[in-house]
């Protein structure tokens, strides 16, 4: 038996999502485990620097969880021989440049999403890795989560039948920050730097619709700024440039169609923050972030329309749960690991920087479709 140390430049892990989700949840965890089996007695083990601008940050974020590694040198980490991935979770107008470097460098590429702030660049970033040779993969986390996944293992049983629709439902109140402090950062709500739900969350509807349902063929969108002042981290008062909501149709090209709408100004009255039910001629589900229920067609109920009278048919208790069946880890987790092993011994890893590449370009599509108030084709991307 051996380990196989892997040097990971963490860039960015000083963020919320970076700390939680990439260091603590993945790295650390992975670390806690004894590594990344590779089922033949041999493993990997991640050996992370963590970068970044604030010093006190990064040597507090280091002794907390027992990494030897930091730095506020890029450059020096870039130069170090012994790292052979940067990871990259910075905010997405810093990530190109970064990223760049670190081809440059020989890296390998593991990066957050939105890749770049516009489709030219995420492109430029895919045909640069793809030249010069070196792995590259995007955070594609919503594909992992438990009731996605039991979605899937319904999609592949043949559940569903022909499928007709897909309906999705996330978003949340954010508060404004006056009275109560507000749970996303101010930067999400300013378009000069970078910020809208549109931005942050059609990437993730890209990859989910893709790799589930069919890819998209086109989209009509329109966009919304609801809350038109808020309250940033430093109690100053400033107006929102940026959507903070989106209702959007996205035609498949298998012919389903698929509804999603994206809001940080609604109050949640369904089963969980997102909810994605898909509608087949043999039956439908509900999906959350770990749950998953579903109704067949012999189990549906006969509802007539008569509002004149009151309903008697409990629909809510006419679902039924999709087991466990086994343990779910971490989403992040699941796809550090992949990565891991892809780039220490060639595993598959489908979700590259050309797939990042399309998330910006439905956003980027979105945005266009709101403004124009048009359906717009989504064309293929290559590099």
């Amino acid at each position: 038996m051996s380990t196989h140390n892997i040097g990971i430049i963490m860039n960015g892990v000083t963020g919320r999502m970076g700390t939680r989700q990439h260091l603590i949840r993945s790295i650390v965890a992975i670390r806690n485990q004894g590594g990344v089996s590779l089922g033949n007695g041999d493993y990997i083990m991640p050996d992370p620097i963590l970068v970044g601008r604030n010093e006190e940050k990064l040597r507090k974020l280091a002794e907390e969880h027992s990494i030897q590694r930091w730095t506020t040198n890029l450059g020096e980490a870039l130069a170090d021989e012994n790292n052979t991935i940067y990871f990259d979770s910075q905010t997405t107008s810093l990530r190109e440049e970064a990223i760049k470097q670190a081809i440059e460098a020989n890296k390998h590429i593991y990066c957050e999403k939105p890749t770049a702030t516009s489709l030219e660049s995420s492109l430029r970033l895919a045909k640069l890795a793809k030249e010069a040779g070196v792995k590259n993969g995007v955070v594609q986390d919503k594909l992992f989560l438990p009731g996605v996944m039991k979605l899937k293992r319904l999609i592949d049983a043949g559940f569903f039948g022909d499928i007709l629709s897909v309906r999705m439902e996330f978003g949340y109140w954010v508060f404004e920050g006056d009275w109560q402090e507000g749970q996303r950062p101010s930067w999400n709500y300013k378009e000069e730097q970078g910020g809208g739900i549109v931005v942050d969350m059609f990437p993730h509807w890209r990859y989910v619709l893709d790799h589930l349902f069919g890819s998209i063929q086109s989209l009509s969108a329109v966009t919304a700024t609801h809350i038109n002042s808020r309250v940033d981290e430093e109690g100053s008062t400033y107006n929102a440039t940026a959507d903070d909501a989106s209702y959007a149709i996205f035609e498949l090209n298998n012919g389903i169609i698929a509804s999603v709408n994206s809001s940080w100004a609604v109050r949640v009255d369904r089963d969980d923050l997102l909810t994605i039910q898909v509608d087949g001629t043999e039956g439908s589900a509900v999906a959350g972030l770990r749950g998953c229920k579903t109704q067949h067609r012999v189990n549906t109920p006969k509802p007539v329309w008569n509002p004149d009278i009151e309903n008697i048919i409990d629909f809510q208790d006419q679902w039924v749960e999709v087991p466990d069946n086994q343990l779910f880890e971490n989403a992040f987790k699941i796809q550090w690991e992949m990565f891991l092993k892809h780039v220490h011994h060639d595993e598959v890893f489908p979700w590259d920087l050309l797939e990042g590449a399309k998330g910006t370009q439905l956003a980027e599509l979105g945005l266009q479709s709101s403004k124009e108030r048009r359906w717009l084709d989504v064309p293929n991307l290559n590099v």
